[in-house]
C-alpha cells in the first residue's frame, strides 16, 4: 500500500512539473477547442439559433467545449508514457521500489490536476458568452472536472502501454479523440437525431461527462420540440449524479485493464 502511494505522488507530481514547465503545452491544449468555439459558434449560431429560451447554440455548446478541453488533456497524458519509454526513463520508474499500479493512477491524478485548471481558465470565456458563474458553480464544477479526467487518463495510458513511438501513439488517439467528441453531445443533443447515432452516442462515456457539465451549466431546461437538453435512457433523464456514476464505472475499469496491460507488456 505504501508502495502504491508513493508511486502515484512522484508521478502525479512529475506530471505537474512537466506541465508547469513547458508552457506552450499549456496554449496548445486550448487551441482545437477554441478553434471549435469560434468557428462553430459563429458559423452556426444565426442558423441554429436559440436551443431554448435564453440559451443560444453557443451557450449550449460551451459546457462540452471544457468538457472538450479535459478530453484531450486527459488522453494526451499517456504520451508522457511513450515518451519515457523512448527515452529510458520508464525502465528506471519500474526498477525502483514502487507499485506499477501506483505509476498508473499517478498518471491519472496529474492528468487530473492539469485538467483540473485547464477548466477553469476556460471559465473565463463564460462572462463573454452571457453564461453566469457563480463559486458554487465552481465548486460543483471542481469534482466533475476530476472525475471525467482520471477515467479519461486511464483510456490515455491503456493505449499507451502498447505503443513504442510517440508518432504512432498520437496517431491512434487522434482516432480516438475525433469520435468521442462529435458522438458525445458537444455540437446536438443527442436525443434529437436518428436512432442509429443515438445509441452509439449514448454507449461513448463521454457523452455523459458532457451531459453532467451542461445540466451543470444550463440546468434541466427544455429545448426546440420539447425536448429536455439532457440524456435520456428509456425515458428517463439522466441526472448530474447517475452521468458521473457512470463515468466513474468506465474510469474504473480503464484504470484496472491499463494496469494490467501496464504490468504485462513491460
Amino acid at each position: 500500500m505504501v508502495e502504491v502511494f508513493r508511486a502515484t505522488w512522484v508521478v502525479a507530481y512529475r506530471e505537474l512539473l512537466r506541465f508547469v514547465s513547458e508552457r506552450s503545452r499549456l496554449f496548445s491544449s486550448f487551441a482545437m477547442p477554441l478553434l471549435f468555439l469560434v468557428i462553430f459558434g459563429a458559423g452556426f449560431n444565426r442558423i441554429i439559433g436559440t436551443m431554448t429560451p435564453g440559451v443560444d447554440f453557443i451557450q449550449f455548446m460551451y459546457p462540452g467545449i471544457i468538457a472538450m478541453t479535459v478530453l484531450m488533456n486527459s488522453v494526451m497524458s499517456g504520451l508522457s508514457v511513450v515518451w519515457d519509454r523512448e527515452f529510458g526513463f520508464l525502465k528506471e520508474i519500474l526498477v525502483a521500489p514502487l507499485g506499477r499500479s501506483g505509476i498508473v493512477l499517478g498518471k491519472a491524478l496529474g492528468s487530473a490536476a492539469v485538467a483540473i485548471m485547464q477548466g477553469i481558465i476556460m471559465l473565463i470565456l463564460a462572462p463573454i458568452l452571457g453564461i453566469s458563474i457563480t463559486p458554487m458553480l465552481v465548486i460543483k464544477l471542481i469534482p466533475m472536472l476530476f472525475v471525467i479526467s482520471v477515467s479519461l487518463s486511464g483510456l490515455g495510458v491503456l493505449v499507451a502501454s502498447r505503443m513504442r513511438s510517440q508518432q504512432g501513439f498520437q496517431i491512434i488517439v487522434q482516432i480516438i479523440i475525433m469520435p468521442l467528441i462529435f458522438l458525445s453531445g458537444v455540437f446536438f443533443p443527442v436525443n434529437n437525431v436518428p436512432a442509429w447515432l443515438e445509441v452509439i452516442s449514448k454507449i461513448n462515456p463521454l457523452t455523459y461527462g458532457v451531459d453532467a457539465i451542461r445540466r451543470l451549466f444550463l440546468g434541466g431546461v427544455m429545448g426546440q420540440g420539447g425536448y429536455t437538453i439532457g440524456v435520456t435512457i428509456l425515458g428517463h433523464t439522466m441526472t448530474i449524479l447517475q452521468d458521473m456514476l457512470i463515468v466513474s464505472i468506465f474510469g474504473i475499469v480503464m484504470l484496472l485493464i491499463a494496469a494490467w496491460s501496464f504490468s504485462k507488456q513491460e
